[in-house]
């Protein structure tokens, strides 16, 4: 692909700055610092409506809060634990991944696609290359560039691949199953990710609802990723073997073998454009100009880069 595809494939970065007005903030391996950051931060939370009537059905306290700041009530089945620690049904309580899973059985996080478990499922690694671990962090061929993207699919994954397709592009999408209220992919976006597919894209996972992999239990990372697969599946017919944490986030040793164990090639990135952060006209060519730069650089090293703006 010469330099000027490259170069105009990555102008989508405007396009997919970050989830509408939910704002975003990927982070490299080793910056703890940036963890406790939520790369959803602009998504609405809900805390206790001022005169509401709660009703008992939906579970938690005579209040009806829940989550570990009232010593881990749940809420009733069928309800949600907002990330304010109280408990109800929509968007603004049951979007992942703020929803408190351990303590909402209803949040999205904790619906699982339709057909059969994947979790059995033989899992070969195949060829030299590593299986969980650290991951891969850039290109291994000189002056390449890999164009990788997360979250989506949301609303303006459709221009993007019209902006690929009109060069003749490809890229890496990491496919989350079912966050930001959106509803599971198999569901609502099959149609988007199966022109991904048939267009040449590689499809890759960002688990099922973009939960810190670091901070769950064995058992539900293992869900994390068997659910992706079963709504990926459900669309395309496969599931992949690539993989990205949310947030950069499996540096534990646990994640990492697990990741090995469930047969998924980690892949972290090496340029951030930064578009998340630049998301107004004015401040848009901020990330435009980063991209370019870590491109020009890669250039004059003879090295290859891994971008990363976020996903529509």
């Amino acid at each position: 692909m010469r330099f000027s595809k490259i170069f105009a494939a990555s102008l989508v970065a405007p396009l997919v700055a970050a989830h509408g007005d939910i704002q975003g903030a990927p982070k490299l391996f080793g910056m703890k610092n940036l963890r406790a950051r939520n790369p959803f931060a602009g998504h609405s939370h809900v805390g206790h409506a001022a005169g509401s009537q709660l009703q008992a059905r939906q579970g938690g306290d005579v209040e009806g809060r829940c989550g570990p700041e009232v010593g881990g009530i749940s809420c009733d089945d069928g309800f949600c634990c907002s990330t304010a620690g109280y408990c109800g049904v929509g968007k603004e309580y049951c979007a992942a991944p703020d929803c408190l899973i351990d303590f909402g059985p209803g949040c999205d996080a904790n619906k699982t696609p339709y057909g059969a478990s994947t979790a059995k499922d033989a899992r070969p690694q195949l060829g030299d290359i590593e299986y969980g671990g650290v991951g891969i962090r850039e290109c291994l061929n000189p002056k390449q560039v890999a164009i990788t993207y997360d979250d989506g699919p949301y609303i303006y994954t459709e221009d993007v691949l019209k902006q690929f397709k009109k060069y003749n592009a490809r890229a890496t999408f990491f496919i989350t199953g079912n966050n930001l209220g959106k509803g599971s992919i198999d569901e609502n976006w099959g149609g988007v990710i199966s022109q991904m597919y048939a267009e040449g894209h590689q499809i890759a996972s960002h688990t099922w609802s973009h939960q810190n992999l670091d901070k769950i239990t064995h058992e539900q990372r293992v869900d994390q990723m068997v659910k992706n697969e079963m709504a990926i599946r459900n669309i395309i017919g496969k599931y992949p073997t690539y993989m990205r944490p949310p947030y950069s986030a499996c540096e534990s040793a646990a994640c990492q073998a697990d990741m090995k164990a469930l047969g998924y090639v980690v892949t972290s990135f090496d340029l951030d454009t930064d578009d998340y952060n630049q998301l107004t006209k004015e401040k848009i060519q901020v990330a435009k100009d980063n991209f370019k730069k870590g491109v020009d650089t890669a250039g004059v090293n003879g090295d290859g880069a891994l971008h990363l703006p976020r996903h529509p």
